[in-house]
């Protein structure tokens, strides 16, 4: 088996040295190189053609996101990015994303963290996955195509105008971006609350949810316990925390609590999704976007249990970042809809019209 050839970007040696110690301790890796900053990388990556790419963000000469817009202009491939947990460094994390980042690591205590060992299973993670990652260049995926027909498999008019509906989203592995394109789009008046599930740790689905709100004419917001749920708004799970909905005389409303990890996640989207199935007086609407795994299959198998009317959308391998999670929702052939990721939007703002 062919080796992943890695590049480790950090302007300290140190985090150089502990980065490129981790990933070589894996068969299925080698670090090619490594550069200090941006500038070096761009020079490395010309010179090695690293499968991957480890990329620090805050670095001097040339940042990580000076040298990440450059790789994806002139060498296109995945980019992971490091991060620091601050406010700071969530925007930038957000922002590297959207300029073609697969996905990113938070460092555990600062720009040098002397505990990125404790990383190491989701440095592994991430580098592995991100080889199975399309690398989707900026604005493309907003291109529409005219001629395009994305719908898999049409419904017929089973979807209840007159039911109170939930839409729910279940994301992952380039899910912010994805999130960006579908919230943008939604209307001020959807007749709707949205209850999303984007896998990713404490401290950055608050700047998520600050960003997409300031983008989008809907509101968006982490959710908080107790608070009942409003059409119009789009509610993020916290990071570290279970999400669930539960059905009140006042309407639905958020239970988030810590709990145990679920498919290895906090938030996890079948802990959302389950609670969703025990919902009797609502109408389900469900998106399965991006995503490394299978987490919310058994959600999706719970509530098309409980509710046949529940709508199930896929997103199309052809738009994934990563098709995992979409795929392991259309192999239980409970899919109603497979679309691209621009036509997600329609179907459900066609569905609540219907």
């Amino acid at each position: 088996m062919q080796k992943i050839k890695v590049l480790v970007v950090d302007d300290s040696a140190f985090m150089r040295k502990m980065i490129s110690n981790i990933l070589d301790s894996h068969f299925r890796i080698t670090v090619v190189g490594t550069a200090r900053n941006g500038k070096d990388a761009l020079k490395k990556v010309e010179q090695l053609d690293p499968d991957v790419i480890t990329l620090d963000i805050e670095m001097p000469e040339m940042d990580g996101l000076t040298a990440l817009t450059k790789i994806m202009q002139d060498k296109p491939r995945p980019v992971v990015m490091l991060s620091s947990l601050t406010q700071v460094g969530a925007d930038k994390t957000f922002e590297s994303i959207e300029r073609g980042a697969v996905d990113f690591v938070a460092k555990p205590s600062g720009s040098i963290s002397l505990n990125i060992k404790d990383k190491e299973t989701e440095i592994i993670s991430k580098v592995l996955q991100a080889t199975k990652a399309k690398v989707h260049l900026p604005n493309t995926m907003a291109q529409r195509s005219s001629s395009r027909k994305s719908v898999h498999k049409q419904l017929g008019s089973n979807f209840s105008k007159h039911a109170n509906t939930i839409v729910a989203i279940g994301t992952s592995t380039g899910g912010p971006r994805a999130l960006q394109q579908v919230l943008t789009r939604l209307p001020r008046e959807i007749s709707a609350p949205i209850v999303i599930v984007q896998h990713m740790p404490a401290g950055f689905t608050q700047s998520l949810a600050k960003r997409l709100d300031r983008m989008s004419q809907i509101h968006v917001r982490e959710v908080n316990n107790g608070e009942y749920l409003e059409n119009g708004v789009a509610y993020i799970a916290p990071g570290g925390h279970q999400f669930r909905v539960i059905e009140t005389s006042k309407g639905p409303q958020a239970w988030v609590r810590k709990e145990e990890n679920r498919n290895g996640h906090q938030p996890s989207v079948d802990v959302l999704f389950e609670s969703l199935a025990e919902l009797p007086h609502y109408q389900l609407l469900v998106v399965i976007m991006t995503g490394m795994g299978s987490d919310g299959v058994n959600g999706l198998i719970e509530m098309k249990r409980s509710n046949e009317q529940t709508v199930i959308v896929s997103e199309s391998e052809k738009t994934c970042v990563v098709y995992g999670m979409p795929k392991a929702a259309e192999q239980t052939k409970l899919v109603d809809y497979v679309v691209e990721l621009p036509d997600i939007v329609d179907v459900i703002v066609n569905q609540l019209k219907n």
